[in-house]
């Protein structure tokens, strides 16, 4: 009962989302890696916006911890209410920010090796690197780790609270278990 409710609630909260912001702003450019090594920073933008569907080519890569997956659209009915989220890739959840757009970026992958399973060991100040089609880079870093959400916690999918990534996977096998969640503000 509990995991309906909190998945309603979620659904809800897309839904309000979605209703209640305008049209998406251009993506502020994005720079690739500069030859030295370093990333390009993000600039936050002004105001968070519900979002379409994440465009094909985005990636997600956490170096220290080896993750590196394409990013895909979620779809709330299969990966929520059936439980059948696909395997190698990290899913956009619907109606939230895109990279770089303001607002919550909100991911989530299986916690299986080759996926977000190395989350389990982020520590605040790793660097997450959101790679965009165009091959630029926009840099963010660890700020906060949540071992142990509830899945009727929906708060960490709101879009208040300015630009960040959400980085999710689960601690258990039961849509019943909390879940793992890490947030990456921009690099300064």
């Amino acid at each position: 009962m509990r995991v309906a409710l909190g998945t309603l609630l979620l659904l809800f909260g897309i839904v309000a989302l979605a209703q209640s912001y305008g049209p998406l702003p251009p993506a502020p450019a994005a720079s690739p890696t500069s030859p030295a090594g370093t990333t390009a920073t993000l600039t936050p933008s002004a105001a968070p916006t519900a979002a379409p569907p994440i465009p094909a080519g985005y990636r997600v890569r956490i170096a220290r911890l080896r993750i590196d997956l394409p990013i895909a659209e979620g779809d709330v009915q299969r990966d929520v209410d059936l439980q059948r989220t696909p395997e190698g890739y990290a899913f956009h959840l619907p109606g939230t920010a895109i990279p770089g757009h303001g607002g919550n970026a909100y991911l989530y992958a299986h916690a299986r090796s080759g996926m977000f399973l190395a989350l389990w060991d982020a520590r605040p100040g790793d660097l997450v690197v959101i790679v965009t089609p165009d091959g630029g880079e926009l840099a963010y870093v660890v700020a906060e780790i949540r071992p142990r959400v509830d899945p009727s916690d929906v708060s960490v999918a709101e879009q208040a609270g300015g630009e960040r990534v959400t980085l999710q996977t689960s601690t258990g096998p039961s849509p019943e278990d909390p879940r793992f969640v890490v947030i990456a503000r921009p690099q300064t």
